[in-house]
């Protein structure tokens, strides 16, 4: 049992780079699966890539408050 833990946790250090690279990437509106694959060939590379490329997706940094939110109130 001792065994199946310890591989568990080896596995997941090992894939936690592509793991990484892959929800990056989907983060910024880009395929999943083609930079996690990608990210086995040239792992710190890809992620370094990843951070430096522009975000794909149009409403990333704004995001759409509730309806009963005010957005020009300020807090106090």
């Amino acid at each position: 049992m001792p065994e199946i833990i310890l591989g568990t946790i080896v596995l997941g250090l090992l894939l936690s780079p592509q793991l990484l690279a892959g929800f990056l990437a989907k983060r910024t509106g880009r395929n999943f699966w083609f930079w996690f694959l990608i990210s086995f060939l040239i792992p710190i590379i890809s992620l370094i890539i990843l951070i430096f490329l522009e975000d794909k997706n149009p409403n990333a940094s704004s995001y759409k408050l509730a309806d009963h939110v005010d957005k020009d109130r300020e807090l106090k």
